[in-house]
């Protein structure tokens, strides 16, 4: 896999589609912590708690949430998402970079919400604070993704019927799909216009 500087150029190279926003939609970013670790560069995922209500109860994800009034944008939102959630304090001067928004579906509907997507890098092996919100951190290799080694499917309930999703069996066995695994289909995009996602 590339090393962060020259993912940080690719990114730079790319231009994020970007959304129209109304006064009634809610925003929400999330942060792809990327670090390099060995020979290879790794990407920092979590496992929500398991939830009453929620939509995402239990799935693998990004730390992130919604933006709060006093966020000065959204990459201010993911940072501070992500200091609560793991307590992981990342640094503006450690953004390298910024993916394609996404809409959530929950449910198979299509709320008026974005997720936008930032790109972080950050050194060592930090010690992760979990908060209530949180189960499990987990490190795992990019290279695996990229190449379609650990990619596979997975039934999910949708209104009580078992539908097949694609994603990726990471370090644990967790299973990465859903709107995180187009978040890291649109990282890979972005690094490689060739890239072809799996069908």
């Amino acid at each position: 896999m590339l090393p962060i500087a020259d993912i940080e150029a690719r990114l730079a190279a790319s231009e994020p589609l970007r959304h129209a926003v109304t006064a009634a939609t809610r925003q929400a970013a999330v942060a792809v912590v990327l670090r390099e670790w060995g020979e290879d560069t790794e990407v920092l995922f979590i496992k929500r708690a398991e939830k009453r209500g929620d939509p995402w109860s239990g799935q693998m994800a990004f730390p992130g949430g919604h933006r709060e009034p006093d966020d000065a944008d959204l990459a201010a939102a993911a940072m501070r998402e992500t200091h609560e959630e793991v307590g992981l304090a990342i640094a503006r001067s450690q953004l390298i970079g910024e993916l394609p928004a996404q809409r959530p579906a929950a449910y198979g509907r299509r709320p008026d919400m974005l997720v936008a997507p930032y790109v972080f890098a950050i050194e060592g092996d930090p010690a992760f604070e979990l908060s209530h919100e949180v189960a499990a951190a987990v490190w795992t290799r990019l290279a695996p993704m990229r190449t379609g080694d650990n990619h596979t499917k997975e039934d999910r309930l949708v209104g009580g019927t078992p539908t097949p999703f694609n994603g990726y069996r990471v370090r644990g066995g967790h299973f990465v799909w859903g709107l995180t695994y187009r978040v890291v289909q649109t990282f890979f995009a972005a690094l490689d216009p060739e890239f072809a996602p799996e069908a």
